[in-house]
């Protein structure tokens, strides 16, 4: 029998992306605080509630590295870049654009210079770090600064971006110092293991594949740049980390919104510079449907890096057969090295305060799935 390594840091070889399903009382609370029903400090006490309930469910599920389930955040990504100084909450133009549904208009815009110094999102960690038992790792999960990038690209907030930088080199050398800024403080408050979660590289792939796709207006060498400056702007922050003890995985994904999606195309496209050049640990992909292709691309990765195929689905509730599932781990060993594999869904069960259509029970069905396949995959 082969004898596979032991993972005692993220990823693990069941593992998770991020966000949960929100609880009623959480979704009742944030609508009366939004019509000014509650104050903030009651809202936040659910929110804590909330989390704590989470955080005992994901520590008997068995999970290695939990998270709070984004649960703090309407947005996976907006809130976040919203707590950058220099950072403003606006309406966009209008939504992003999913195969069967728009979302709310809602963006990110600069205002003044950016800085990542006494983000929200630290004290948030901290709460996390407080309430789950010893020996449990908290993963924190952020949008990579490539997307936070992607989206002051955005037409309507080019004009921003230009009045307060020169360029938009500069913006991004601040976007880098910002992120690390960011990082240290999640490291001094305890953090060993974060996520950025990442669909730029979705988005760059699909417009690959369909270089007629009415929100693409890059040419092939202006495509080739951006992907190219998104690689180094994210290598930017991970060749800057504190301590070498702090892991960074990122998440790579073509959207998941109120089990929707956004981005078609295989990795093919992106693999040379995303997988061949970005120094994470560990890429998280998603692998539930055609839409993200073969297993080829995979051969791009390093052999000394972890894949965590998101072969089972979050945007359903219904139970992948788990004997297929262990046939495509072995179809993708073929290209990456099996020990230097694990398993999850493809992404969040909420990666918007929407949420995918399944119940929380299914939520937990789909974990336990995870965990079974992996565990006879790769043993305890």
């Amino acid at each position: 029998m082969t004898e596979f390594t032991k993972r005692t840091v993220s990823p693990f070889r069941y593992d998770i992306v991020g966000s949960f399903l929100r609880p009623t009382e959480l979704k009742d609370a944030r609508a009366k605080y939004a019509k000014g029903e509650i104050s903030h400090d009651e809202l936040t006490e659910v929110e804590n509630h909330a989390i704590v309930d989470l955080l005992h469910k994901e520590e008997a599920a068995g999970l290695h590295a939990v998270t709070d389930g984004e649960f703090r955040r309407s947005w996976w990504h907006l809130d976040f870049i919203w707590g950058l100084n220099g950072i403003t909450k606006a309406k966009a133009d209008e939504g992003y654009e999913f195969n069967d549904e728009t979302t709310r208009a809602e963006t990110a815009k600069v205002v003044g210079k950016v800085s990542g110094t006494n983000h929200p999102f630290v004290d948030h960690f901290k709460f996390v770090r407080d309430h789950v038992k010893a020996g449990t790792q908290v993963k924190q999960t952020i949008p990579s600064p490539a997307q936070a990038l992607l989206e002051f690209l955005r037409p309507e907030n080019i004009p921003g971006v230009k009045k307060v930088y020169g360029s938009f080199d500069d913006l991004t050398a601040d976007l880098a110092t910002a992120y690390q800024q960011v990082v240290k403080e999640f490291y001094d408050a305890g953090c060993r293991t974060l996520q950025f979660d990442d669909c730029t590289w979705g988005t760059y792939a699909d417009w690959n594949a369909h270089p007629d796709h009415a929100t693409n207006n890059l040419n092939k060498d202006q495509l080739n740049k951006l992907e190219q400056q998104s690689v180094d702007l994210n290598n930017a922050v991970l060749n800057n980390l504190p301590a070498d003890d702090l892991t960074v995985n990122t998440h790579v994904c073509r959207g998941n919104y109120h089990s929707t999606w956004a981005a078609s195309g295989g990795y093919a496209p992106v693999a040379d510079t995303l997988f061949a050049q970005e120094n994470v640990h560990a890429f998280y992909l998603e692998y539930d449907s055609d839409r993200a292709g073969g297993f080829e691309p995979l051969a791009k990765v390093p052999d000394d890096k972890y894949v965590v195929l998101g072969l089972i689905t979050s945007k359903s509730g219904d139970l992948e057969d788990p004997e297929k599932i262990k046939q495509r781990i072995q179809e993708a060993a073929k290209f990456h090295p099996l020990d230097h594999l694990c398993l999850s869904t493809q992404c969040g069960f909420a990666s918007t305060e929407e949420g995918n259509i399944l119940t929380e029970d299914q939520q937990w069905a789909k974990i336990k799935l995870v965990k079974d396949i992996a565990t006879e995959v790769w043993g305890n």
